[in-house]
């Protein structure tokens, strides 16, 4: 045999080695995240609430209680995450968000929203649906007008 082929075989080896591990990995993942859903579905609750403002910021400036800061992964400390401020009852709460609820989310209007905790999950429109906002034009679609 070929010393380049055995060097072939090698990494061949090792990629399918890989492969095997990412698999089972990504197996586990999935389960925690399947178990995670169903825990935020379990304490799911429909809120009225007048949303003030809302943008990505880090956790450390988002005004979060120091129990939320201490339980997340230093990994994810620095991360921005979407943070919505939300005027719920006669409290002014702030509130993380899901990435794909955030841009759906309208500022200075009344939503109904699901909210798992400190986390909105959902938000639907008191007065009817909700208005998608437009999204923003690319270079050569300004151009193009």
């Amino acid at each position: 045999m070929s010393l380049t082929f055995k060097i072939l075989l090698a990494v061949l080896i090792v990629l399918i080695i890989v492969l095997v591990v990412l698999y089972f990995l990504g197996k586990k993942a999935e389960k925690k995240q399947e178990d995670q859903q169903k825990q935020l579905d379990a304490a799911a609750q429909t809120v009225s609430m007048l949303i003030i403002d809302k943008g990505k910021m880090k956790l450390k400036d988002a005004g979060f209680p120091s129990v939320v800061l201490e339980n997340t992964p230093k990994y994810l400390r620095r991360s921005k995450v979407p943070v919505v401020k939300a005027k719920v009852g006669p409290k002014i709460m702030t509130l993380m968000c899901d990435a794909k609820v955030f841009d759906s989310i309208p500022v200075k209007k009344e939503v109904k929203a699901v909210v798992s905790g400190i986390y909105i999950t959902g938000v639907k429109g008191v007065r009817g649906p909700l208005e998608k906002p437009e999204a923003k034009k690319g270079f050569f679609k300004k151009k193009k007008k």
